[in-house]
């Protein structure tokens, strides 16, 4: 798919990003759910995919009330919990043509990277390829630098710079982007994942609880052994996709629960075409590898939430004075939920161009393609109103995926 460069943002005619202000769409009346939230999985440069998730959420006037993300999709939930509304969309753009530059020297001139990029597919695969070899020799502007000299493999150090990247970069990025004190204003929930180094347990980082700052989400992405573990409170952290790829556990199991509508965006597609060859092999086991814990997640929730509502129609038959007084009827009124959840799945899906290198493979062109899928997703999601009507009925947990509705 070529990236559309007839539809450009007002701000840069370059960007190849379509100017949605909120004045030029229809604006959607949603149901009285007492949560919105937006879930940002891992996955490198397919992040732009999720800034164009977020572009058609704000065209529509949709305001998560709870943003949630894991490596990637932390950085994402900075850059919009980090500034007022009008100007998170402006501000993601900036972000993503700031990182899908390389650190060093000049980016190709525009005209000359869309000529590679529209060109025969063997050549914008080379193109992308040649892109994402870039990405591992020089690091990306305003995101990650080689550390000069490599890292010896055997020798030891302090835990901070046991990596092949330097991120002090996406440090100062995150600090010149986000205004670290909106983000603690409590204006919206915002939690990101990382994997504790030292006890190997998963830790949701939450502006409930501490105050946020910038490195708690470069802790939410530090994959090893590209990106070095970040030091928080005496403790190292890694990536969080290591163990969990989605945030949906841990908004679906927050209490008090409560009705929620909750935009699932993912960046690895469960569903592909088996490989021939060695590379597309490496390719695919990314997707398996990340794609199965959403999936599974998202299976187990549904059980539980269904188990829930079948506990809390049993417990409404039991006399009130009986389940106040008996010990097991006052854990089960613990247990038993008749909430509701409403997911709508965003999946990202693969182009045939790409190879096993699409997450670190951060072109600019690659990126508005990405991005401009995201929007077009979203938009094809939001065109089915019934999609966000409360779920009713025995099924309390429900989810929608425009891909699955179009096979």
């Amino acid at each position: 798919m070529a990236v559309n460069e007839s539809v450009l943002s007002p701000r840069d005619a370059g960007s190849g990003i379509e100017d949605t202000s909120p004045s030029h769409r229809n604006r959607i009346d949603l149901p009285p759910y007492e949560t919105i939230a937006l879930m940002l999985q891992g996955g490198g440069a397919l992040g732009a995919y999720q800034a164009g998730v977020y572009q058609g959420l704000d065209e529509a006037g949709i305001r998560p009330n709870w943003l949630a993300g894991i490596s990637i999709g932390a950085l994402n939930t900075a850059i919009i919990a980090g500034n007022a509304p009008e100007d998170r969309v402006p501000r993601l753009l900036e972000f993503w043509e700031t990182i899908c530059q390389p650190a060093f020297g000049l980016p190709l001139p525009g005209f000359v990277e869309h000529a590679f990029f529209n060109a025969t597919d063997e050549i914008r695969k080379a193109f992308t390829a040649m892109q994402a070899f870039g990405a591992l020799v020089e690091g990306q502007k305003g995101f990650f630098v080689p550390r000069m000299p490599p890292p010896s493999p055997l020798a030891a150090g302090m835990p901070q710079a046991a990596s092949y990247y330097d991120t002090a970069p996406l440090k100062a990025t995150l600090e010149r982007l986000c205004d670290f004190d909106r983000i603690n204003s409590g204006e919206m929930r915002v939690s990101v994942g990382a994997v504790n180094v030292a006890t190997g347990n998963f830790a949701y980082f939450d502006n409930s609880r501490i105050r946020l700052r910038a490195e708690h989400f470069m802790a939410s992405g530090a994959l090893p052994p590209g990106f070095a573990a970040v030091e928080i409170d005496g403790e190292y952290f890694w990536d969080g996709g290591l163990m969990s790829n989605t945030p949906l556990y841990e908004i679906a199991m927050a209490t008090p629960r409560r009705d929620t509508l909750a935009f699932q965006v993912d960046l690895w597609s469960a569903r592909g075409p088996v490989p021939d060859s060695i590379v597309d092999v490496m390719g695919r086991v990314k997707d398996v590898q990340f794609s199965s814990r959403t999936r599974m997640v998202t299976d187990m929730m549904q059980r539980s939430q269904r188990y829930r509502n079948v506990l809390r129609h049993v417990l409404d038959q039991v006399p009130e004075k009986q389940r106040q007084s008996d010990e097991w009827c006052r854990l089960a009124e613990e247990l038993a939920c008749s909430k509701r959840y409403n997911v709508i799945h965003l999946i990202y899906r693969h182009k045939e161009y790409e190879g096993h290198y699409k997450d670190f493979q951060f072109g600019l062109s690659t990126m508005r393609e990405h991005w401009a899928s995201g929007l077009e997703d979203i938009r094809g999601s939001l065109a089915h109103r019934d999609w966000l009507d409360m779920p009713n009925g025995e099924s309390r947990f429900v989810t929608h995926d425009i891909h699955r509705d179009r096979r």
